[in-house]
């Protein structure tokens, strides 16, 4: 599978498009806002865009949906059933709101997206219903887990306790080398994590 990443909006955000070279299907994780890069990038391989999947609400993680729904218009939204309300509630996600995903997912639950496995797990605690997405040895991680930091929990819906719980509990009893790829600045690994990161 390939998987390249386009920072998007005033956080830059980043935006991971993650495609099949054999069958030219693609996923795309937190699509933080309109990547103009992206679409031309997909447009180029030839690629089919089949599922937006969201590791939790927050508009810059879910700014760019909307367009890419108009772009492509058979592409299913994927999140968290504990995130729902929270998608559809524009103050609390400081976004849009009125998000309504097309399939809700529980925590271990699969599915294929790009003829790949992917596994979703529930980590709580930067938003009520925030997950992160397992695809073999490579965890998107959303704002749950950084390079020697953690997401924040001081916005609506936060809670430091049960984020820090989700890391330790679900995250970091993941194989050392599987690969972190965060909602924000650079990737690590959750070995390297587990050493370094003072938070946890």
């Amino acid at each position: 599978m390939n998987i390249n990443v386009f920072p998007c909006g005033y956080l830059q955000t980043n935006c991971y498009l993650v495609w099949n070279e054999s069958t030219k299907k693609a996923f795309i994780v937190d699509p933080g806002d309109v990547s103009s890069d992206m679409k031309s990038f997909i447009k180029k391989e030839g690629l089919l865009p089949e599922y937006i999947l969201l590791t939790h609400g927050h508009g810059d993680h879910t700014g760019g949906i909307f367009d890419l729904l108009k772009e492509y218009p058979g592409v299913k939204t994927v999140a968290s059933k504990k995130e729902r309300k929270f998608l559809n509630d524009r103050k609390a996600s400081y976004g849009a709101g009125g998000i309504e995903c097309d399939i809700y997912v529980e925590d271990g639950q699969e599915m294929k997206a790009a003829d790949a496995a992917v596994r979703f797990i529930s980590t709580p605690g930067h938003t009520p219903g925030g997950m992160c997405i397992l695809m073999g040895k490579t965890l998107f991680s959303g704002d749950t887990l950084f390079r020697c930091s953690v997401g924040r929990s001081d916005f609506p819906g936060g809670d430091q306790e049960a984020l820090l719980r989700s890391i330790r509990e679900k995250l970091l009893i993941l194989a050392e080398d599987t690969r972190v790829l965060p909602g924000h600045e650079e990737e690590t690994t959750i070995g390297y994590e587990a050493r370094y990161n003072p938070f946890v």
